[in-house]
């Protein structure tokens, strides 16, 4: 497709309304459905529980891995802050079009919070905080933040290695691959963090639900995991290689055949 900022950002907010929309929305909705057994306590209360948090990862990880698939050939699919910091620090994406994506991820997420706030009645929402992230009982902001750091590293590392990297095993089905990896990280990490793992899941319910206790946790550990798994990951495996050395027989170094001297 060619450059064209509206169009790619357009895809960006699909995407990432989609993610807010759908993931916090099956937060709000699992709540709402649940709402007479939680109140009973006990047994019955944790075995739903169980159950909605694998709901709740199968939501977001589907919600992106769909939404990847559809939009991926026109933005690139990132839908996240962070993973299009990594694409911007990297070289991959211009000034201009990161800061697009940017604006249409976080105010795609204000949307589908705005959306949901009217749609869920306001007990609900201030149970689950509009389905926003929140830190568990035993997690402070520090062990929140680590806990971020490493479940976006994850998602960033293969959003490279599968979208990114033009030798990637599994590149036409990345979305498949980038949908499962939310689906584990939200399974290990959505009890203690919420498992955002993107700055723009984390602003639109706090934004419509004015909650923004420990808010940093979910701007500063994506961007920092985001940040390392893509400044990495291309230096090892996307980085051009040097030309070969030429030289005489005698230097020990074997001289290439004509053309391969171009060899990158």
């Amino acid at each position: 497709m060619d450059y064209d900022p509206l169009r790619r950002g357009f895809a960006e907010f699909v995407g990432a309304f989609t993610l807010v929309f759908v993931g916090a929305g099956s937060t709000l909705a699992i709540i709402k459905l649940l709402a007479p057994a939680l109140k009973q306590g006990g047994d019955i209360a944790s075995v739903y529980s169980g159950f909605a948090l694998v709901g709740v990862a199968l939501a977001n990880g589907l919600a992106i891995g769909v939404m990847v698939s559809a939009m991926g050939h026109i933005s690139g699919g990132h839908f996240n802050p962070a993973i299009t910091l990594g694409f911007f620090l990297t070289r991959r994406l211009a000034p201009v079009l990161a800061l697009t994506y940017w604006l249409a991820q976080f105010a795609a997420a204000a949307g589908a919070a705005i959306l949901l706030k009217w749609i869920f009645p306001e007990t609900v929402r201030n149970l689950a905080n509009l389905g926003g992230p929140a830190l568990s009982g035993g997690i402070d902001h520090w062990k929140g933040f680590v806990i971020e750091i490493v479940l976006t590293f994850f998602l960033v590392w293969v959003v490279f290695a599968t979208a990114a990297d033009p030798g990637g095993t599994f590149k036409s089905i990345a979305g498949l691959a980038i949908g499962l990896t939310i689906t584990i990280d939200v399974l290990m990490g959505g009890p203690l963090t919420g498992a955002a793992m993107n700055p723009a899941r984390a602003f639109g319910p706090e934004l419509v639900q004015h909650s923004w206790k420990n808010a940093w946790v979910w701007y500063a550990g994506p961007f920092a995991g985001g940040a390392v798994a893509a400044l990495l990951y291309d230096w090892l495996y996307l980085r051009p290689l040097r030309p070969f050395p030429v030289g005489p027989p005698e230097t020990g170094v074997i001289e290439p055949r004509p053309g391969e001297t171009a060899v990158t």
